[in-house]
């Protein structure tokens, strides 16, 4: 099973990282939500449980929780700037079948 960071994703989460020491690492995980089945959930890492998978890229640790580790596999992790304003991570997942019109879930 793999996931990779593009190196805007890797560069933005090394310096999200330097601002909370205690982390060990770059959450992924999905949760059921929305109108499609699932959403996309990021985060620290502050603490790594029996269920989690670890993961190596790019110099990180990279955290997926074993029950999103399927819906995951093979997702490319880029980090966007569309406008001065307006950035954030976006998902390429050969995954997904249907997303809601609104970007916000998907399905598998």
């Amino acid at each position: 099973m793999a996931i990779e960071l593009t190196e805007r994703a890797a560069s933005h989460i090394k310096k999200m990282l330097t601002k909370r020491p205690q982390s060990v690492g770059f959450r992924i995980a999905t949760k059921k939500s929305g109108c499609s089945g699932f959403a996309y959930e990021v985060d620290y890492a502050d603490k790594i449980v029996q269920e989690d998978m670890v993961f190596e890229i790019q110099g990180l640790v990279v955290v997926v929780d074993k029950a999103s580790l399927p819906l995951l596999d093979g997702m490319t992790v880029d980090f966007v700037k569309s406008s001065l304003l307006n950035e954030g991570f976006e998902f390429i997942n050969p995954n997904v079948k249907e997303m809601c019109g609104c970007g916000e879930s998907f399905s598998v």
